[in-house]
């Protein structure tokens, strides 16, 4: 489990650490960073991938994302740290971080890419020479042997590459493997597709799905899956929950899954293209949350939208539901739903940690009542 978020120079989160729990929401008014800690959190799972660097390019480069304030470090100059983006978090078995920064000018047109100034992995909460495991600044890298010693390659990484999609060895560095692993489980869920033309409204070929896809698209197969392997139960309970006396059903013809929801005083029941956004959303959510794979991490983003209110407490206990199985962080707009987790998050034996966040005198983003170190986990990052 993550127990410590970290992000530095990251648009308006100047720097930001923070604790997690089993179950965080993060909440603050419009402009205030949510979903520059959502995007964060993204970042840190595409650099397991090796498209940390692409999506920054296409966010416009270090220049687009880099802290705008006041006070914005600036690269080459003295007094401190060249200007970079920094991301890491650290947990209960593995730490990790990575320092983003400017291109060495040259003559190639990729000039909006950066470059992996330095990139460590650890064991335990916090950063020490003793606990470091794998060590790379630039190209090099050194890898902590079994007997306590290192392995050194020079020139290994090329500064778009991360250590973690390039030297996870089961042999050299099982541990880093294992890291990678861990942080390819994670799953982020960002305004699904609802709309007249969305996957999940149509009719797809069927195979069994324990983890529903980013768009929705194989709704109903992920349905049948939770049905048949997973917790049927809860998935019918979920569906009564919002709309009393409905069940949920998957037809299939010719191999091809479309769903079908069953509702109290109706004929027949209603297909997928027929189900208002806000019930199809519910649905989305359900498949998403009761799945029969549960990931290390959990991200979801405005979970709440296109939800009537009157859904959002069967939403809460689908999400209080899922975190006892996997760490999960809500960034939500709705105080109704973040009150709804809180209200019921005893029942489910869960501490909530509730994240609010502000902006201070220099357009910095804090989290209120933590607006000083002392507040904060201990952290530190590796110097270039």
């Amino acid at each position: 489990m993550i127990t410590t978020l970290a992000i530095e120079n990251y648009r308006s989160l100047r720097r930001l650490v923070v604790p997690l729990d089993r179950l965080n929401v993060v909440t603050g008014a419009n402009g205030t960073g949510k979903s520059s800690l959502y995007r964060a959190l993204r970042l840190l799972a595409e650099a397991a991938r090796g498209g940390a660097v692409a999506a920054l390019a296409r966010e416009g480069g270090l220049p687009s994302t880099l802290w705008a304030g006041h006070e914005k470090p600036v690269h080459g100059t003295g007094g401190g740290e060249p200007a970079g983006l920094r991301l890491g978090f650290a947990g209960t078995d593995f730490g990790y971080a990575v320092d983003f920064g400017h291109p060495i000018p040259d003559r190639s047109l990729f000039d909006l890419d950066p470059e992996v100034k330095r990139e460590c992995t650890w064991t335990g909460p916090v950063l020490r020479p003793a606990t470091l495991l794998c060590d790379r600044s630039g190209p090099a890298v050194r890898t902590r042997t079994a007997d306590g010693g290192w392995h050194r390659t020079v020139n290994a990484l090329r500064p778009y590459d991360s250590m973690l999609s390039e030297l996870a060895d089961p042999q050299l560095a099982p541990d880093l493997l294992r890291l990678r692993e861990l942080i390819r489980s994670w799953r982020f869920y960002d305004h699904v597709r609802t709309d007249a033309h969305a996957p999940a409204r149509s009719a797809q070929v069927g195979t069994r799905t324990p983890v529903l896809s980013h768009d929705g698209s194989d709704l109903a197969a992920a349905l049948e899956t939770i049905r048949e392997i997973g917790d049927g139960q809860a998935l019918d309970d979920a569906v009564d929950a919002a709309f009393p006396g409905s069940r949920v059903e998957t037809d299939s013809h010719g191999g091809r899954f479309e769903l079908r929801l069953r509702q109290r005083g109706l004929l027949r029941p209603l297909g997928a293209g027929e189900l208002s956004d806000g019930t199809l959303r519910y649905l989305l959510w359900a498949a998403a949350l009761l799945t029969p794979r549960p990931p290390a991490l959990l991200v979801l983003n405005e979970p709440e939208a296109s939800l009537h209110p009157d859904l959002l407490p069967p939403l809460a206990d689908l999400i209080l539901t899922a975190a006892g199985h996997t760490q999960i962080v809500v960034v939500t707009h709705a105080p109704e739903l973040a009150a709804e987790l809180a209200r019921n998050s005893a029942r489910h034996r869960l501490d909530l940690n509730s994240i609010t966040l502000v902006k201070d005198a220099s357009a910095q983003t804090v989290v209120a009542g933590r607006e000083g170190l002392l507040d904060e986990p201990l952290w530190y990052w590796p110097k270039r």
